[in-house]
């Protein structure tokens, strides 16, 4: 367990990079799976989550080395098709395991995956489409079993636009007998590197970048060389921080295209930035914020579930009253709770929706990370606050932002970690 001592108020100023994206690097890493030899994958980033997936994947046989934000990988020797229960149940990610050791070796086992508490993420998308690929579904009281000696290409129609399970049946599909058509399949950036990645290994991937993705199954693929996009989610949140804290701020590794939604929304709350070029940004210092009538999350290109929360910090400081209204997760609104004790009016009508009336001072206070964003979210409030503010239960903001205490320290924060 560890927390973070946060001296406010402070200003982000200078420049920062954009880390590695955790929701491509995930996927992509559970990929190598389909093919033996060495892969080298540059810019992972340094997180938790990524070290829990290794160590699931060592336990499964794989032998690897991770330095400097290089992977090199090798599963040639995998053959276990368990992996640690313990492990799996600390991290939501794990259900990427079951499309590639499906593909490989026709079984899988898994326990029910872990994660964030931020609501349900049902399995049953999954299944329903590797039922419609030929799998044989067992359901335990705690674990799965899926069975498919012989994957065959089918079309598909998701219950739900489901990142994880586009990149699950990408994996079980790749190396199928026949064709494969997804419908309704994700879209996210991260979805658009991984298709990259496997289409370098030798995948038949078209569609990239679509709802609608088209797979000719290949019988081999083959260890490749690979870097990873920046975080979208990182890159966001330090944009969000530095205008909160009226701070000037340059990022790097902020790919414009990714953002044209969260610009939007500056533009309507008076956030000053200038594009740089198409990898660039810089926040400007501003001095009035304004309200957003509506900040609304829903698949992409649409704003981000994941940004949601910073943006609830910002409107805090905007002059007048904001709505929230969360389509993904019903958990999602539960940091605003959090805010309330460091003197925000929020107000929560209900597991989805929420008004955030300011300006309203901040002052330092003892508060909790919920979970992986909303931790994140806290850092920016406990930027504009005044006084020291304690956030517990900082290692969940491990699992997604590397070394974010130092990185933050060093445009302007004053953080202090302290593990017990």
């Amino acid at each position: 367990m560890s927390k973070f001592v946060i001296q406010g108020p402070c200003s982000l100023h200078g420049e920062i990079d954009v880390s590695g994206s955790k929701n491509a690097a995930l996927p992509i890493i559970t990929a190598t799976i389909l093919a033996k030899g060495k892969f080298r994958i540059s810019n992972v980033p340094m997180i938790t989550d990524i070290q829990n997936m290794l160590l699931i994947l060592k336990s499964l046989g794989s032998e690897y080395t991770f330095t400097n934000n290089t992977l090199l990988i090798d599963n040639t020797k995998m053959k276990d098709l368990e992996p640690d229960s313990k492990i799996v149940k600390n991290i939501r990610a794990s259900i990427l395991l079951i499309g590639p050791l499906l593909s490989r070796f026709g079984k899988v086992k898994i326990a029910q995956p872990g994660g964030c508490f931020i609501g349900s993420r049902p399995v049953k998308t999954h299944f329903d489409a590797l039922k419609k690929l030929g799998s044989k579904i067992i359901e335990n009281e705690d674990s799965y079993e899926i069975i498919c000696n012989n994957i065959v290409g089918s079309e598909i129609t998701l219950n739900e636009i489901s990142v994880t399970a586009t990149e699950n049946i990408l994996m079980a599909a790749v190396l199928a007998t026949g064709n494969t058509k997804i419908n309704l399949a994700a879209c996210e950036p991260h979805i658009e590197d991984f298709c990259n990645f496997l289409v370098k290994m030798g995948a038949n991937i078209s569609g990239i970048g679509t709802h609608t993705l088209s797979v000719v199954g290949t019988k081999r693929l083959n260890a490749i060389d690979y870097t990873i996009i920046p975080d979208q989610i990182e890159a966001g949140t330090f944009a969000i921080a530095a205008a909160a804290s009226r701070g000037d701020l340059t990022i790097s590794g902020f790919i414009i295209e990714h953002h044209y939604i969260l610009l939007k929304l500056f533009d309507e709350a008076n956030v000053r930035y200038e594009i740089l070029n198409n990898n660039t940004i810089r926040i400007k210092p501003i001095k009035s914020i304004f309200p957003i009538n509506k900040i609304r999350t829903d698949i992409y290109p649409n704003f981000a579930s994941d940004l949601q929360a910073p943006m609830g910090i910002l409107m805090t400081q905007a002059e007048g009253t904001s709505s929230i209204f969360e389509t993904m997760f019903e958990g999602r609104l539960n940091y605003l709770n959090e805010l309330n004790k460091m003197g925000a009016d929020c107000f929560i009508k209900n597991s989805h929706e929420a008004t955030i009336t300011g300006p309203t001072p901040l002052f330092g206070s003892v508060i909790e990370s919920l979970d992986l964003r909303a931790g994140a979210t806290l850092l920016i409030a406990a930027f504009i606050a005044e006084g020291e503010s304690t956030i517990e239960n900082a290692q969940i903001i491990d699992r997604g932002y590397e070394n974010i205490d130092i990185r933050l320290n060093n445009i302007g924060a004053s953080i202090q970690r302290i593990n017990s």
